[in-house]
């Protein structure tokens, strides 16, 4: 069984497309120093300035001008941070010219956006950051992964029902949270990109094909104790997790641990058909196999 964290948002305003009036006639633009030089003697009545490719970037993201040009591509971290500077207090308003980019079409609304977080220590929490600290420097630094984190901004909620609720509550609000609470709430959730550079929806389906490209590069004596966030298949959900069963490995009492070795292999096979129902993702057909025979490994008062 697996799980995934989404980003649910709530925002006042919808409207159809951007106003590209307000641009200043002629083009600009910046980026790499060797391409510009090249064309800035140009008759548009557009003005080149010659910067380096970094700079070139950033405004792009900024929108503060009309094309860029660079010798290195930008990076799918470059085009995530927008999301994750949301929480990180860098992006405040709805209408940031960085949102703007990755929602072509859509004018989004001049508002403030209103973070919600987890207040108590919690695996979601834990799943959420540690994507983030995988795909943006900034979050790595500060405030990292962890079942707890020192928030810079936004109201926190506790339990993933108490942060569904003030998202759904509070206009202009984004939090994060297992997907069924998001699904019984209503919620608009976000299209994450994923390390294929693909925009993935979360679902049941989207999350098995995570766990499926990341435990196809494990070795055969893996523990399991793996991150699967960012898994490189083109369907697959960035930001999933598994969920781990704590179990004793020397049980001891005989009849129980029978029972409970019967319940975990249940779970493994027909108790699958229940997860996607419940919002939860069915592991790969694949890792059941691998996990099943580590069943038999349960001891009974120091005996197999």
């Amino acid at each position: 069984m697996k799980r995934w964290p989404t980003l649910a948002a709530t925002l006042g305003v919808w409207a159809c497309s951007p106003d590209a009036s307000q641009k200043q006639s002629g083009d600009t633009s910046n980026g790499a120093s060797k391409p510009a030089s090249a064309t800035a003697n140009n008759s548009s009545g557009g003005s080149v300035d010659l910067t380096g490719a970094g700079a070139g970037i950033q405004q792009v993201v900024q929108q503060t001008v009309d094309f860029g040009a660079s010798d290195a591509p930008m990076t799918d971290q470059e085009m995530a941070s927008a999301i994750a500077d949301i929480f990180l207090g860098k992006v405040a308003k709805w209408n940031d010219p960085r949102l703007a980019t990755l929602n072509p079409g859509v004018k989004l609304p001049a508002a403030d956006i209103l973070v919600v977080h987890r207040s108590d220590g919690s695996g979601t929490t834990y799943i959420f950051s540690d994507y983030w600290s995988t795909v943006s420097s900034a979050w790595k630094n500060a405030p990292g992964k962890g079942k707890d984190l020192q928030w810079p901004v936004g109201m926190g909620g506790k339990g993933n029902e108490d942060v569904a609720g003030q998202v759904k509550q509070l206009p202009n609000s984004i939090g994060y949270m297992e997907l069924a609470y998001a699904q019984q709430n209503e919620l608009s959730t976000a299209l994450v990109q994923n390390a294929a550079g693909q925009f993935v929806a979360p679902s049941a389906k989207a999350a098995t094909a995570a766990a499926e490209d990341a435990i196809a590069k494990l070795p055969p004596n893996t523990d399991y104790r793996v991150s699967i966030v960012n898994s490189g298949g083109r369907t697959a959900y960035p930001i999933t997790s598994f969920t781990w069963l704590l179990v004793y490995k020397n049980q001891p009492d005989a009849a129980k641990a029978k029972k409970l070795a019967d319940v975990i292999r249940w779970a493994l096979t027909d108790g699958e058909q229940y997860a996607a129902p419940l919002s939860y993702a069915p592991l790969p057909p694949s890792l059941v196999a691998r996990l099943t025979p580590r069943i038999d490994s349960l001891t009974m008062v120091g005996s197999k």
